[in-house]
């Protein structure tokens, strides 16, 4: 049920079923917005809860205040007929997202574990040679963090910091802040992590549009960010944590023991080791077991590229072709469920079958790194119920009413929006699903471009990484891994990732004038 809210307030409530209807008009539900993310921030700063209870605990809320029926809200079991807000809003958004992050974590998974990261890593640092060893880890940040999350990300990679930054003799933070700079703008501003995704999904986005406006937005904001790291590692001299180098050591030789465990059932007996018992992990690793050859850089890279190079072939095809077989083929390969299940496939055969993995060794690294995304999921889904909400009731429209005659752009709007949200409790995917909600209404009425609601998410992507601090994981993660104190953590860190917001909220800006 709609109404509109230009329209003299109607005799009844829009919503004659609500429990609580406070107010009536826009006046009333501006109010129950603003209740909603006061709720929100004070559930999940001051009471601990669960991002994704807190959600779902506020759409309830606001859904009720708003006037939306119990009917409306969860439906019943004796009218099959009604539809659910709160089951269609899930199911809208996951629908979309489940499979692409799924996909991409198996994806990121498998290139962790094959040994891809070390040896791009390997290769740049040879490459560039001891004086530029920070740029060579910003682009291993940068291209390494297309398909990993930022913490496993820093798990793979920090080894290879600490060994150059040793060699180099210089302040370590010459060699993370650049590589933390490249995963956290991939983090932020590409598919398939979950963030850009769900915007995506939120605002009905084409994902190839994302993936370009994140690249457009993404390397500017990255090349400023690797200039500040160069600024401040020269001042602020931090030394290589010796307690963190020798758990580094101690993983690293975990791995490697894992990763000859997963090549052992092939090279004895010769069988395909799908029905061979895996090894024990606690099995020291001999200098006599087989070790794996090292992977072929260019493997890692057209592996990381498939999907990226398929996604955005199918977006430009549908702007400059007419309809033809030729288009609808470069658009199946494009569509992201098949870019990435591709890239998965070309994975499994190159860096595992073709490499000594059995099926089984396969399966288990897939089965485990889905193991963190259910929290993601189900935070996404419950921002994409707070969004139906939102529109259901109204809302969505009030607040797009009152945004439009505030005067500043969408692109601004949806920056500060996510901005405040992030620096308020702390959780970049909560600042992302909330904010896509309150601005998908100023974007569906005004008719803009695929392009602009795309520039509109890096807005919101750029917003949701301001000033990392205390209230983010990520913060204590950068500090504990590499030594940092929390001042100069706040110093550095904190910074750093102000300036990929703002720079990559910058472009966006400019870019949206001329689309």
């Amino acid at each position: 049920m709609s109404f509109s809210l230009a329209a003299p307030a109607p005799a009844a409530p829009p919503h004659t079923g609500g429990l609580l209807l406070l107010l009536d008009g826009t006046p009333g539900l501006l109010t129950v917005a603003g209740i909603g993310i006061a709720l929100l921030l004070f559930l999940i700063i001051k009471v601990r809860l669960q991002p994704f209870v807190a959600l779902l605990a506020v759409s309830i809320t606001v859904g009720l205040l708003s006037g939306l029926s119990v009917t409306e809200l969860f439906g019943t079991v004796q009218r099959s007929d009604a539809v659910s807000t709160l089951e269609s809003g899930m199911g809208g958004i996951l629908g979309h997202v489940a499979i692409i992050i799924g996909l991409g974590t198996m994806l990121g998974a498998i290139l962790e574990v094959s040994g891809g990261a070390e040896v791009l890593a390997a290769r740049l640092l040879r490459l560039f040679g001891e004086r530029r060893a920070p740029l060579a880890m910003g682009l291993t940040g940068l291209i390494f963090g297309i398909p990993v999350f930022f913490d496993v990300g820093i798990f793979v990679l920090a080894p290879l910091v600490y060994a150059a930054a040793k060699r180099g003799g210089k302040s370590i933070l010459l060699y993370c802040l650049p590589l933390l700079a490249g995963l956290s703008m991939t983090h932020a501003f590409l598919p398939p992590h979950p963030g850009p995704v769900a915007a995506a999904g939120l605002l009905h986005v084409q994902l190839g549009w994302v993936v370009l406006m994140g690249i457009v937005c993404g390397i500017p904001a990255v090349l400023a960010a690797w200039a500040y790291s160069a600024w401040i590692g020269r001042r602020i001299f931090v030394p290589v944590p010796q307690d963190m180098v020798e758990a580094a050591e101690e993983a690293r030789r975990t791995v490697a023991a894992e990763r000859v465990a997963v090549a052992r059932p092939v090279a004895v007996g010769g069988t395909s080791g799908s029905d061979v018992p895996a090894p024990d992990r606690d099995v020291p690793v001999s200098a006599a077991e087989p070790q794996e050859k090292p992977v072929p850089l260019g493997v890692v890279l057209g592996i990381i590229g498939t999907p990226l190079v398929l996604i955005l072939a199918a977006t430009f095809s549908s702007v400059a072709l007419d309809p033809s077989t030729g288009r609808s083929v470069i658009e199946f390969f494009g569509h992201p469920f098949v870019a990435l299940t591709i890239a998965l496939l070309l994975a499994y055969y190159l860096l595992g079958i073709r490499r000594g993995w059995s099926r089984k060794s396969l399966e288990n690294v897939s089965t485990a790194s889905l193991k963190p995304v259910g929290n993601i999921l189900l935070v996404v889904g419950a921002g994409g119920i707070f969004g139906a909400v939102l529109k259901a009731s109204g809302v969505a429209q009030a607040l797009s009413d009152t945004f439009h005659g505030v005067g500043l752009p969408v692109i601004v709007l949806a920056y500060l929006i996510s901005l405040v949200l992030r620096v308020a409790q702390g959780s970049a995917t909560v600042a992302i699903v909330t904010t896509a909600g309150i601005v998908a209404p100023l974007l569906s009425e005004g008719h803009h471009s695929a392009a602009f609601a795309a520039l509109v998410i890096m807005s919101i992507s750029a917003g949701s990484i301001f000033a990392s601090h205390v209230n983010d994981g990520g913060f204590w993660m950068v500090a504990k891994y590499f030594g940092i104190s929390e001042r100069d953590t706040l110093k550095t860190w904190t910074v750093l990732e102000s300036v990929l917001s703002v720079a990559g909220f910058a472009v966006a800006a400019v870019v949206s004038v001329f689309v």
